[in-house]
């Protein structure tokens, strides 16, 4: 796995490495015919890169660094926009639509924070699916039991193994449903969701604009931390670890904990009683809201009827390129009605106040981020019936917080060699910097423990 943002930052200013040296590498290893990168990157940039790396380098020579991810490797996904280019979205269908006027927001302030972006990488298909694959593109390997062959999880599949396979420090992600999270989880990666609104969502082409959110796959929670800072043009200092002992943790019993395998029942429990052992109070409580989802949503929810908002036209003129498990999901949100979307701004309003009184008092929430382990590619790409009830239970629990609008991490807590699993920390609208500060503390618990 890669090295994270300080360790690189470190070397860089100790004059161990060069930006330069950096790009080439993750370049050598993006271009492998015996790795991933075909299947990770939809398109990459060398050229760009080495110039970008190179500008950093005479920069730092000069005595500037202009943050801390000024020539380090940075991925983004398939989604924002590039200028001069057509936002291909992980699809097909959009070959020959108008190029991108500039960048979207966040690729114009990860430049202009020195970051070297070394490509564009694969997702499903328009964000929609929890899973990675993709029909266009192929679909990249998870770093678990290649030989197998096991999905990556999405939808920013791309994101998160070009990450592992050291071919980027971070891979910038969306969120919609666990976008970032559940391919943060299964590849053994830290994932950041922020709340929808903290960084701006201009110029990445939409799933749901009711739920997006942008966050980043790195290999630690300071990681994740660097880039939604730089990303939300947030100047207050970096979070620092929370104190464990002054922490009360909420760990719901409804819903969330069905249905786990294993791996994910033994690496949840350890992680818990590390939490405990700790100085952590950890308490369990029944959220009854969380068995209203499913029915709230029932029609399709904000993504059917936002995707087919911006999709209708493009399904008009292209529906025929579309993957198929992806099109007749966005056109559930053609029979849903006025009145249905104003009755689903109300019953998610009610619901996230009665969600956030209940959990008012405590720092955080504690889940499993996907309560089963990676699956194999093979099963879901063999059987409709297998790819959609899969893809719903790794959803269930990361939507939970988008619906709610909230902040969350996804932390690696299994053992050494065993499966990747995510422990999932959540909190309200508002609550980025304080899940960050839990997650750094988080993780140094879970590390001490791996070890």
């Amino acid at each position: 796995m890669t090295s994270t943002v300080n360790e690189q930052q470190q070397a860089l200013a100790e004059g161990r490495t060069t930006s330069l040296a950096l790009t080439e590498e993750a370049l050598r290893r993006a271009a492998d015919p015996a790795g991933e990168g075909a299947r990770v990157f939809t398109k990459l940039y060398p050229d760009a890169a080495r110039a970008a790396a190179q500008a950093s380098d005479l920069l730092r020579k000069a005595g500037l660094v202009r943050s801390p991810i000024d020539g380090l490797t940075v991925s983004i996904k398939d989604l924002f926009d590039v200028a001069g280019e057509v936002t291909m979205a992980g699809s097909v269908a959009r070959a020959g639509e108008p190029a991108a006027a500039e960048d979207a927001v966040v690729v114009r302030r990860l430049r202009t924070a020195g970051a070297v972006i070394v490509g564009r990488t694969n997702m499903t298909e328009f964000a929609y699916s929890g899973l990675g694959l993709n029909p266009h593109y192929d679909v990249p390997r998870n770093p678990w039991d290649r030989r197998t062959g096991r999905i990556p999880g999405g939808s920013s599949s791309g994101a998160a193994v070009s990450v592992t396979d050291g071919m980027a420090v971070a891979g910038i992600g969306s969120d919609t449903g666990g976008s970032v999270r559940i391919p943060a989880a299964f590849c053994g990666l830290v994932g950041f969701k922020p709340t929808a609104a903290r960084v701006p969502l201009t110029g990445a082409l939409p799933l749901s604009f009711s739920l997006d959110s942008i966050g980043a796959i790195a290999p630690s929670v300071a990681c994740c931390a660097v880039l939604d800072a730089i990303m939300a043009a947030d100047e207050e200092p970096l979070p620092r670890p929370a104190d464990l002992g002054k922490l009360r943790f909420a760990v719901p019993t409804t819903l969330v904990l069905e249905g786990m395998d294993k791996d994910v029942a033994r690496a949840f429990e350890q992680a818990l009683a590390s939490l405990s052992s700790s100085g952590a109070r950890i308490d369990e409580i029944a959220v009854p809201e969380f068995t209203e989802l499913a029915a709230i949503n029932a029609k399709g929810g904000f993504t059917a009827a936002e995707a087919w908002t911006w999709h209708r036209d493009l399904i008009e003129r292209a529906g025929d390129r579309y993957d198929p498990r992806v099109v007749s999901r966005i056109r559930r949100g053609k029979d849903i009605s006025a009145a249905d979307y104003l009755d689903l701004l109300a019953a998610r309003k009610a619901w996230r106040a009665s969600v956030e009184a209940r959990i008012q008092g405590y720092d955080a929430l504690l889940l499993p981020t996907v309560p089963v382990v990676a699956p194999a590619i093979a099963d879901l790409a063999a059987s409709d019936e297998v790819y959609y009830a899969t893809n719903g239970l790794i959803l269930r629990n990361p939507t939970m917080i988008n619906f709610l609008d909230g902040a969350a991490l996804s932390v690696p807590c299994h053992a050494p060699g065993e499966a990747p699993v995510g422990l999932m920390i959540a909190g309200p609208a508002g609550a980025d910097r304080r899940i960050l500060s839990i997650g750094m503390a988080v993780e140094a618990v879970r590390s001490q423990a791996r070890a």
